[in-house]
């Protein structure tokens, strides 16, 4: 990594010694027109979120807190490093030179790549080596960048929360592992693969920063101006929109009318996936509401009926319910982004609005929202045919007897990893 990095990575023009110079040649006034003043709150927000807010909501296994933790963080670092180069090498390329100029957004987008790989670590947490772990992660920031070039500069969807690229692909990307992976005896660990009421507490806080900062993350790379903006707006609606219906639909799914916790943790945040596609076009607030809405619904169900049919008819052991927070509130995302790119149109927008929230320049001046909307679709479905055909492929080579892999009675367990693990403080 650090031989490719020499070789590849350098500051680019805003973050290089030269700065000043630039500045003067182009009458820049002052410092503070310099993107990092833009863009690193935001990097600040999404940073918390990879490491603390993934970290943590993945701790809710009695005896698994250590290695949620840790291994997000293993997963997460040795990602972004992989993401800098991968995503250089598709969009930040300098055809001078032939060296990758990274700067604050490319850290964002670095960070975004990682969240994919985290998202898939869910479906298939407690079960997989750490090695393991990391040839996914391999493997997944090279889909992730491939299928993140052809969506957004080939296709040219317009996905600024990543429902799509992010979501969709890391949900199908991990189940599909998961399916592959199959273990038809780890009921041998049924008693790992749960929670207690510490646990759940300190999952909790994975929940709250995700919740919190889930707008930074959604808007950290669109437009300076409006389109960031309505990025934030969008997402804190649908987001407050959604812990409503999903304690009204925990509490009614139960006959005692109490909570569940797993829908608290979890459900909460698939307004803000959901939300991501559109999060910079014109929803308005009361769409933003309707899609936390509709997403608290369907997701809280998810956890209810389709897991469990997942597990007993499809053979997919989805440990952290990805396919409730992330798979299907990023298909509706990208559905909903679809829908509301073909409806746009001038009187909403503005003829200048349109051209700059859908990039209508250059090659794709000529575009209409119609065809927008079409162009939506297919980033839709190449996230998925990614997802999926990746998944599957990568599967394959996880089973592979040389990883190292628990064994199916020792699931669920830090002992297997780590040195002093927390099995009295959790019993």
């Amino acid at each position: 990594m650090i031989i490719l990095f020499g070789i590849f990575i350098r500051y680019d023009q805003e973050s290089d010694a030269h700065w000043i110079e630039y500045r003067k040649s182009q009458n820049i006034s002052s410092d503070i027109e310099n993107d990092f003043y833009f863009r690193y709150p935001s990097f600040q927000d999404v940073h918390v979120m990879i490491f603390v807010g993934f970290g943590f909501l993945m701790t809710f296994l009695k005896r698994y807190s250590f290695s949620a933790v840790g291994f997000n963080f293993l997963i997460a670092a040795f990602g972004l490093q992989w993401a800098l180069l991968m995503q250089g090498w598709f969009q930040s390329l300098d055809p001078m030179d032939g060296k990758i100029k990274i700067s604050m957004e490319s850290l964002i987008n670095a960070d975004f790549c990682v969240a994919s790989c985290l998202i898939a670590y869910g479906a298939v947490l407690g079960k997989l080596s750490p090695v393991q772990l990391m040839v996914m992660t391999l493997f997944g920031i090279t889909l992730y960048a491939v299928e993140e070039f052809i969506i957004l500069n080939l296709i040219h969807a317009r996905d600024a929360g990543g429902s799509m690229v992010i979501h969709t692909f890391g949900a199908y990307y991990g189940l599909s592992i998961s399916w592959m992976l199959y273990r038809p005896n780890l009921d041998q660990s049924k008693r790992l693969n749960g929670s207690v009421y510490h646990s759940d507490v300190f999952a909790m806080i994975g929940t709250l920063f995700l919740w919190m900062f889930w707008p930074s993350f959604n808007s950290a790379i669109t437009d300076h101006g409006d389109g960031q903006h309505r990025a934030a707006i969008n997402t804190y609606l649908a987001l407050a929109s959604t812990v409503l219906t999903t304690v009204a639909i925990s509490s009614l799914s139960q006959k005692t009318g109490k909570l569940d916790m797993v829908h608290i943790q979890n459900s909460t945040l698939a307004g803000g996936v959901a939300v991501g596609t559109a999060a910079e076009f014109m929803l308005m607030p009361y769409g933003s509401l309707i899609i936390g809405f509709c997403c608290g619904i369907i997701s809280t169900l998810g956890y209810i009926y389709i897991t469990p049919f997942m597990e007993k008819y499809l053979k997919i052991q989805d440990t952290c319910g990805i396919h409730n927070l992330h798979a299907m509130p990023g298909v509706i995302g990208g559905i909903v982004g679809a829908i509301t790119a073909a409806a746009a149109s001038e009187r909403v927008y503005g003829k200048e609005g349109l051209i700059n929230t859908f990039d209508f320049t250059g090659e794709w001046k000529d575009m209409v929202p119609s065809r927008q909307g079409g162009h939506q679709a297919a980033g839709l479905c190449v996230a998925l045919c990614f997802g999926v055909g990746g998944g599957i492929i990568v599967g394959c080579i996880l089973r592979i007897p040389v990883w190292g892999d628990a064994p199916d009675d020792n699931c669920f367990d830090d002992e297997l990893y780590w040195e002093g693990s927390i099995y009295i403080f959790f019993t």
